[in-house]
């Protein structure tokens, strides 16, 4: 799998879950529609958000995604078209539900590293090799938990379990034999 497109670059760090997806919508109960709600509790998101049509990778600062554990900011930038998010560090909770949602968690360490990813147009992000690429050149190595990196390629947990329904029946069946 791999991710390729325009980034949308945010360095700022503690970029909470209220300004990802403001508390006043968690009333929602569908999903669609979210990402026209993105941002919108971060002063200049929304235009922060027009000024890079069609990116689908955002690279953030440290510790994005802090604040309440609400799902429904991954699931605006799942909603929105992000495939990707790019940070020195994830708020855990943040992290988890990235995994689980299918948006793929790309943790880079290293400064420089970091600072390249922000300053690119354009990223590939390659999933299974774990490698991220600019302009044709490796600018960055990440490690993705082995299983939650099966999540990603199946397109989120419930899509990886959904593909284990089968294997799951016939171990019933075996077991309860």
């Amino acid at each position: 799998m791999i991710v390729e497109s325009r980034v949308l670059a945010l360095p700022r760090a503690n970029v909470d879950t209220d300004q990802v997806f403001p508390g006043k919508y968690l009333s929602l109960i569908s999903r669609e529609g979210f990402g026209e709600k993105l941002f919108e509790g971060m002063p200049g998101g929304r235009e922060l958000l027009a000024s890079k049509p069609g990116a689908r990778i955002i690279v953030v600062g440290d510790n994005f995604g802090c604040g309440s554990s609400r799902e429904h900011a991954v699931w605006a930038l799942v909603d929105y078209g992000f495939k990707a998010i790019v940070a020195p560090s994830l708020a855990r909770i943040f992290h988890e539900n990235a995994y689980n949602n299918g948006l793929v968690p790309v943790i880079v360490r290293d400064p420089q590293a970091h600072a390249a990813c922000l300053a690119a147009e354009r990223l590939s992000i390659d999933v299974a090799n774990e490698t991220i690429r600019a302009e044709g050149c490796e600018i960055a190595r990440f490690e993705l938990d082995p299983l939650k990196k099966e999540f990603l390629l199946r397109g989120g947990f419930m899509e990886y379990l959904a593909s284990k329904v089968d294997t799951v029946r016939a171990w019933t069946r075996r077991r309860v034999s």
